[in-house]
This record gives structure tokens, C-alpha cells and sequence, in this order.
């Protein structure tokens, strides 16, 4: 699908008709909320066009795919956002710890979202998942040789492995999953591992390490789900096809604690005008109705069950997920981070 990459900062427009500009303490209206959002105008126009559409309410958002933290901070309580909606557990937590979110109680959020996708308090809710699996190549991994995270630390990798930066916050957090399940000592060793198993420096993005293993450059990488369901499906640049195929997706863990996941969410802004508005946007992307849109737009795992996955995804088959709470990996993100240095990971 086409669309126009918008400028991250300072850009600030509305997916629907008559929007306000988000400028003004004044700005507060009964029929408006106004989110800040790092997922991109693509995804969330049809979400937001339908949350209008069954509420009456009207929807301004600021698209800021980086930033955001520091713009709460700086705009304080004038702030115009009611909610933020961002990616990765990590990102969710910074901003709850730096004080900007407020908790939320909403029967329909606890029903709709198990309570591993959700923080303790109602800080912020997971809205759609994605697990961490591993992409091998068809044609130079075995069957079986590859079964868990751990097994991308083990000698037999060695030369074998790619990934991207080990500070990204998908790699964190794939790291502090392993520090709750294993403790720091495992996590170090697993971290020095998978370190002296690598084909070469972490660089690129997800799609970039399936490219590496369609290029023969190494075997198996790391990567989020729903990034092969997009190069399944890429027209604008069909090699990316090639590059899907040339994998198979391994869900790590099946035989005990279980792959990671992620989510992308959402929470309430602590200076919120628009507070019940911003609650019932939650709500609806937590429903059946949004939840569709997602998985059929993005390759994402629904986070309510019982929401139909598209084809593709479904095609993967079912695995099992690491059922730690969110919130717990998010505490261990810090040591996570340290250990990454500790080991000299990018390098």
C-alpha cells in the first residue's frame, strides 16, 4: 500500500474531516480526543475513521515517529495529547516511569486484554502482539537444529547468526525476558553467546537480517513476526517476496517456557482534557471490530481472543507464548541494557 512518509516532529494533522490543530490548553472539546501516536497514519487512519464513525467522537492526531517522551515533558501540563499509542513494551514503560501516564479502571479493557498484556495499574494496555521468532534458512537449516533462543548461543552457530543492534528496544526486551526466565547470569552468558556466533556487526532492521539470510551472508536471524507477512506482500519492491520465501519462521521455546512477545498499546495521558474520550478510543481498539483491522492490515496477533488472524499468519500455525507479565520484563529492561554493554555486543 502507497502512502506518504509524514516528518515526525512538529507534524501535526488528523486522520479525519475538520480536525483541530493540537496547539492549545484551550483546545478541550466533549467530542474530541487527541492522541499522539508512533504508529503510522497508514494503520491507524481505518481504526480512528471507524472509532469516529460508531462514536461521534473526533479523533486529532499527531503522528511523531520519534520524540514523543521528550514532547510530553517539554509541553508539561498544557499539553493538548489525551493518549499516546506506541510500540514495544519498552517504550510504554519509559513513559509510564517519566510520570506522564494515569491509571485507568475499564471492565471492558480487563475482559478484552489478558492481564499479561497489561500493566498492574492500568498505566497502559497492550493493544496488538507480535512474537520474537527466529527466520532460518530453508535450505541450510536443518529440521530441528534450531529450537530456542538458546540455541543461537550454542558453538554450532558459530558464523551463522544475524541480528540487528542489541540496544534496539525489541532486542531489550527480548533480552530482559530472558533475565526473568534465567536470571542476569544466564542472560549474560546467552548475550556473549549469541555474540560469537555472529555472521557480522549487528546493523540494519528486521527485514534487513531475512535479506542477510536470502544473501547467504548467514543461516538463521531475528526478527518480529508480522515483518514477514509485509515482505510476503510487497509490491513496491516484490524481491522482498524472495526474501520470505527463503525462510521458514521458528517459534523458540515450544517445549518450555515459550516464544516472546510484544505488544504495541496504548495509556492515558496524566493531564488528559479529553480523559472518558481517551478511554473509550482504548476500548474500541481492544474490540473485535479494531482488532480485525490490525490483523488485517499489519500482520498482527490480535491481543482479544477469538479475533480471526489473516491467512498469512495463520499459515504460520499456533504457538506457544511466554506468559510473563509485560510489566515484569519492563523492570528488567535497565539490567538488560547494562548487560548489552557489558558484553560489548555491538561490536
Amino acid at each position: 500500500m502507497k502512502y506518504k512518509k509524514y516528518v515526525a516532529r512538529g507534524v501535526l494533522f488528523s486522520l479525519l474531516l475538520g480536525a483541530a490543530v493540537l496547539s492549545s490548553p484551550a483546545f478541550a472539546a466533549a467530542g474530541e480526543v487527541n492522541l499522539y501516536s508512533s504508529r503510522q497514519p497508514f494503520l491507524m487512519q481505518p481504526l480512528l475513521a471507524a472509532f469516529t464513525k460508531k462514536t461521534g467522537i473526533k479523533v486529532n492526531m499527531a503522528y511523531l515517529e520519534k520524540g514523543m517522551l521528550e514532547r510530553l515533558k517539554a509541553e508539561g501540563r498544557n499539553s493538548p495529547a489525551d493518549l499516546i499509542l506506541v510500540s514495544d513494551i519498552g517504550n510504554l514503560h519509559n513513559h509510564d516511569k517519566a510520570g506522564l501516564l494515569q491509571p485507568v479502571s475499564s471492565a471492558t479493557l480487563s475482559t478484552n486484554i489478558p492481564p499479561q498484556y497489561r500493566h498492574p495499574a492500568g498505566h497502559w494496555f497492550g493493544l496488538t502482539v507480535r512474537a520474537r521468532v527466529i527466520y532460518a534458512s530453508k535450505t541450510r537449516v536443518k529440521p530441528g537444529e534450531v529450537t530456542t533462543y538458546e540455541d543461537l548461543a550454542d558453538p554450532k552457530m558459530k558464523g551463522r547468526v544475524c541480528i540487528r543492534s542489541g540496544k534496539h528496544v525489541y532486542n531489550i526486551s527480548l533480552l530482559a525476558s530472558i533475565i526473568v526466565a534465567k536470571g542476569a547470569d544466564a542472560a549474560t552468558q546467552w548475550a556473549s553467546g549469541v555474540k560469537a556466533n555472529l555472521a557480522r556487526k549487528p546493523q540494519g532492521n528486521d527485514r534487513a537480517q531475512v535479506k542477510a539470510v536470502y544473501e547467504g551472508e548467514c543461516d538463521v536471524a531475528v526478527g518480529n513476526t508480522y515483518y514477514m507477512g509485509k515482505m510476503a506482500t510487497n509490491q513496491k519492491d516484490p524481491i522482498q517476496k524472495d526474501w520470505a520465501k527463503s525462510v521458514n519462521i521458528i517459534f523458540p521455546n515450544q517445549n518450555d517456557r515459550g516464544t516472546h512477545v510484544n505488544v504495541s498499546g496504548a495509556g492515558v495521558v496524566k493531564n488528559a482534557k479529553n480523559k472518558a474520550n481517551a478511554i473509550r478510543l482504548i476500548e474500541f481498539l481492544s474490540g473485535t471490530a479494531a482488532q480485525k483491522i490490525y490483523a488485517e492490515m499489519n500482520f498482527e496477533y490480535p491481543v482479544k481472543a477469538g479475533v480471526p488472524l489473516h491467512p498469512i499468519v495463520a499459515a504460520w500455525g499456533d504457538f506457544k507464548a511466554d506468559k510473563a507479565f509485560l510489566s515484569k520484563i519492563a523492570t528488567a529492561r535497565t539490567q538488560a541494557t547494562k548487560l548489552v554493554d557489558l558484553v560489548n555486543f555491538n561490536n
